[in-house]
């Protein structure tokens, strides 16, 4: 006998949720499983290698005074360099949205050159600009400041292209009314507009200095890895495995994933509860 309708479209919602269910299922099973080979598995082999020799030639890899000379320049030079980025990528980003100009199409195309050139070229150009034949009279290589620039150049974009699809969805409505009440530009950019951009900087930030302490092409040629002054980490890594050292190299490397993955928590942490607050007092 045939069921009641009632029980034949509950059937029918139980057929449909179950397909949605399996369907769901499957497409997180597959992400897991990508994420894992691309991500999980290499991880976990540097991690593996890195303790291979034990804790004690762990400890002595990230301690010794080359590695703490490293650590000091790639972490001096990437705060700096996130700082400054985040100055002039808001910059760029709003002159980007909130400007007309000619070339503007140009200078958004060129924003992402960075993301396309070889950091290895950018290491080429930035000495053929700053090296011993500056056509601009800049002598940059071999220095700090070499290795600062080429960091600026290779980490601009994650600022600009985090912070500009929030300030294109920002309401101008809000930023005309208070305008319309006597508030000054300061004062609208600081109360209105900076709230709701804060956890795009703080991922553009992260970004930028998580890609800084792990740059290696773009500061070869310009910085020379000059010891306790413009050697990064990354070019302890080459010199490590160079010299057969490769649980050396690993342990330096643990280093640098565990402070970005840091960086990154805290930052996403901040721009999440800065997220709600705005949501909130809309």
């Amino acid at each position: 006998m045939a069921g009641s309708a009632p029980d034949r479209v509950r059937g029918g919602v139980a057929a449909q949720l179950g397909q949605r269910l399996g369907s769901t299922s499957l497409r997180v099973g597959t992400a897991v499983v990508w994420l894992s080979i691309i991500v999980l598995l290499p991880l976990a082999a540097i991690g593996w290698q890195a303790v291979g020799g034990g804790w004690q030639a762990f400890w002595l890899a990230i301690s010794s005074h080359a590695a703490l000379e490293s650590f000091r320049v790639t972490l001096t030079i990437s705060a700096g360099v996130t700082v400054l980025n985040l100055i002039f990528g808001l910059l760029i980003a709003w002159v980007l949205v909130r400007d007309d100009f000619p070339g503007k199409r140009l200078i958004d195309t060129i924003i992402d050159l960075p993301f396309a050139l070889p950091t290895i070229v950018a290491s080429l150009v930035m000495l053929a600009l700053y090296g011993p034949n500056s056509p601009v009279g800049l002598h940059l290589q071999h220095t700090g400041w070499g290795v600062g620039v080429a960091l600026a150049f290779v980490t601009l974009p994650f600022v600009v292209r985090a912070v500009q699809p929030v300030l294109l969805e920002i309401d101008r409505d809000a930023e005309e009314a208070a305008a319309s009440l006597g508030a000054g530009g300061a004062t609208i950019f600081t109360t209105i507009v900076l709230p709701a951009l804060t956890p795009a900087l703080l991922t553009g930030a992260g970004l930028a200095f998580s890609r800084a302490i792990g740059e290696f092409g773009s500061v070869v040629l310009i910085g020379g890895a000059v010891p306790g002054k413009t050697e990064v980490s990354s070019q302890w890594i080459r010199t490590l495995i160079e010299n057969d050292d490769r649980t050396g190299a690993a342990a330096i490397s643990i280093v640098l994933l565990s402070i970005s993955f840091v960086v990154l928590f805290i930052l996403r942490t901040v721009g999440s509860r800065a997220a709600k607050r705005e949501e909130q007092a809309a």
